[in-house]
């Protein structure tokens, strides 16, 4: 575990560690953590923040960075005492250690695609030239740091697939530096883009490419200022960026984020901006066929941010648009964007089901749908008429179906929880598909069971959950309840090692497909969101109140576990029913409502939470904050809280802040502990040791506080 020393830190104030033995079912005495007397009045409200302080860049704050070193420090003594530990770490490892591909892309007579042996900390990435040749690899992150925690985060191929543009990702980080390969040599050219962020790379032809920025932070900012001012660019290949040509912005509305996406036959290019997270953006065409003297000039398609708007391709004139626009659960349109007025006219009307995505291959529609949080695909001409359905082999999640009007292929993945990702590539014109690639594993599939329940929240809503089992496992057992719940965010059947490793022990794993996400479109979102939040967790308390009724877990043997917003989610369930929750993992979460705003992307989300500065809005947030609702005097189940010092998505002060009130108020014996991981962020781009590591620690939590009996190690 990469941990910070208290050495690096010389000169520092101490803060006190705890000399006494831990024990593993208590922890007497945790880290000494000053409070403070900051308290300010909102709305008429006295609202304490005695650990504010813990807000701080652990990076520059010397307090904070000894409070994170003597957490950790008693978080390392504790769980590596666990009896699990040792195992989960060796079965992961096990579990983990398979080949992995990426859905490939093709960009003119090439194919590019990811690929992982198995334990590599980093996939690497190849290129095939030609679809029977043989796989060159272009990229090795592995190779970037010491601490592998250096990633790939993103990649785009140029049209004629000669040049590649590659976003690299450093500790966990949302800022990317973009750079470019010749794709024939494999050589670095000296294209070099930085200060990018929630961006795409999106080539025009073989000249270059667009990206989205923020202006360069006030120095020691970079992991917490707001992020404002969003622009996009376009980068010309061979010049510096000092060069490169200012696309849009909005300076009048620093809120606004935008993105640029070219259509795959390069003739348009479309500007999406919002000013969240909820899916309603404002959408812009530059006609690139006809743009006059190199300018950039947009042409408005979509104003006002009432609805999501988004193109799925052109053939020629004509461009295809997914929408919830008078459809809450989508449709498709289409118009043609030579004319001065334009029409929409509707080629996929909204189901019962809600679209997920399309695309267009060959001459036909690819359209996935969500049936019960679960992925269909079904086929249409491109007037709407449908052709066919393809064939899956049970409950799964699919993706992939890459690609552009008049190709004969495109590739797909289909994943479930039983089973790792398996690639295919489809025929469109046949409707045959093969087998790129499918893993080999060290389990067998059949031995797990997937299925599917229906319970009733407090409300009377009918929410779905999947329950995931041994196939001979019928009693009560040890189960481990993950959910989300926010961001319109579907949770879909997919496979993940840390929940198989769960289940190899014996466990059961539950998701719940509570309100707020995006299961069942439009409505299901708005359901879960703003002053609807509380719908969210009294859905995930009724999927624990479920199975603990129905038999599926023990007494005392659920575990909740959440990420983010999710996080968010097992704080604020955790303090309204800690009677019910026997052991909880709240991962890199959102646990001060009334601050969330204030730093780095925060802002974006008060389409889903609301304005803190709003008094509606604060009397909501007020309700639910997991810092602020901590309840002394009640028996709290033991919690585990995960965060990583360079998450500059949601900053860890969120975890600092509640596990140090969880620890000063009287919540009972069972342990209150934090895990702070160094050089990583808010999960993407860590490497494979430390993805084991965590997990590992994780797991054999939950574990001993579920009575889950895990083997001895080997």
């Amino acid at each position: 575990m990469n941990r910070i020393t208290a050495a690096a830190l010389a000169g520092a104030a101490l803060v006190a560690l705890s000399t006494a033995p831990v024990s593993a079912q208590t922890v007497s005495d945790y880290p000494e953590t000053r409070a403070t007397d900051t308290s300010e009045t909102i709305f008429g409200q006295q609202i304490a923040d005695p650990y504010r302080w813990l807000e701080n860049d652990v990076r520059s704050d010397a307090e904070v960075a000894n409070w994170v070193e003597a957490q950790n420090v008693v978080t390392d003594a504790y769980l590596e005492q666990l009896p699990g530990t040792e195992w989960f770490k060796e079965e992961l490892a096990k579990l983990i250690d398979y080949e992995r591909f990426g859905i490939p892309t093709k960009a003119g007579d090439r194919y590019f695609y990811s690929y992982n042996s198995g334990l590599m900390n980093q996939s690497q990435y190849f290129v095939r030239d030609g679809w029977s040749g043989e796989g060159r690899l272009l990229i090795d992150p592995n190779t970037w740091s010491a601490d592998n925690a250096t990633a790939l985060a993103d990649t785009a191929p140029s049209k004629s697939g000669d040049y590649l543009a590659y976003a690299i990702q450093d500790g966990g980080s949302d800022w990317r530096t973009i750079k470019v390969l010749d794709v024939a040599t494999g050589e670095e050219m000296s294209d070099e883009i930085r200060w990018a962020k929630f961006t795409g790379i999106s080539w025009l032809g073989d000249e270059g490419f667009f990206y989205s920025r923020f202006p360069e932070t006030e120095e020691g900012q970079d992991f917490q200022s707001l992020n404002y001012n969003q622009k996009v660019y376009f980068h010309r290949l061979g010049t510096p960026q000092s060069e490169d040509q200012l696309v849009y912005e909005t300076p009048q509305f620093k809120e606004q984020g935008h993105g640029l996406g070219v259509t795959d036959d390069g003739r348009w290019a479309f500007i999406s901006s919002s000013t969240g997270t909820d899916n309603r953006n404002e959408l812009r065409v530059i006609d690139l066929e006809n743009r006059a003297d190199g300018s950039w000039q947009t042409r408005d398609i979509v104003t006002g941010f009432e609805n999501e708007w988004s193109p799925i391709a052109s053939t020629g004139d004509t461009v295809y648009f997914m929408t919830n626009k008078d459809a809450p659960r989508y449709r498709i349109v289409r118009a043609d964007l030579t004319q001065p007025t334009l029409e929409w006219e509707e080629v996929v009307p909204q189901g019962d089901n809600p679209i997920s995505g399309a695309s267009i291959i060959g001459d036909r529609l690819v359209v996935e749908f969500m049936q019960d949080a679960s992925s269909r695909a079904v086929y249409y001409d491109l007037d709407g008429n449908r052709t066919g359905e393809l064939d899956l082999p049970g409950i799964g999640s699919i993706a992939g179906f890459g690609g552009e009007p008049g190709d004969s292929e495109t590739f797909y993945s289909f994943t479930s929880f039983n089973q790792p990702g398996a690639i295919y590539r489809l025929d469109v014109d046949t409707g045959e598909t093969q087998v790129f690639a499918e893993p080999e594993v060290a389990f067998s599939p059949d031995d797990y069971r997937v299925e599917q329940v229906f319970y009733s929240s407090k409300d009377g809503t009918r929410v779905p959950m999947f329950i995931v089992r041994g196939k001979d496992s019928t009693g009560p057992a040890p189960t481990l309840l993950y959910g989300y719940g926010g961001f319109n965010i579907s949770l879909t059947p997919s496979f993940a090692a840390t929940r198989l490793a769960w289940l190899k022990a014996g466990g059961t794993f539950a998701l719940a497909n509570i309100r707020g996400g995006g299961e069942y479109g439009k409505e299901w979102h708005d359901a879960g969101r703003l002053n609807n939040k509380q719908n969210v967790f009294d859905d995930f308390i009724a999927a624990g109140e479920y199975l603990k009724a129905e038999g599926y877990t023990t007494p005392e043997g659920l575990a909740i576990q959440g990420g983010s917003n999710g996080g968010l989610l097992v704080g604020a369930v955790t303090n309204q029913r800690p009677d019910l929750v026997d052991a909880a993992n709240a991962a890199v979460g959102v646990m001060d409502m009334l601050r969330f705003d204030r730093w780095t992307a925060g802002r974006y989300w008060v389409d889903d939470y609301g304005y803190p500065d709003r008094e509606a809005d604060f009397a909501v947030l007020r309700a639910y904050s997991p810092y602020h609702n901590i309840r002394s005097g009640v028996d709290y189940p033991a919690m585990l809280v995960t965060t990583a010092d360079t998450d500059d998505r949601v900053v860890p002060g969120h975890s600092f802040k509640y596990t140090a009130a969880l620890q000063a108020a009287d919540a009972g014996d069972e342990p209150h502990l934090i895990r702070i991981e160094t050089r990583a962020g808010h999960g993407s781009g860590k490497p494979t040791d430390k993805v084991i590591d965590e997990y590992g620690d994780i797991l054999a939590f939950l574990a001993y506080h579920t009575g889950l009996k895990v083997p001895p190690a080997e």
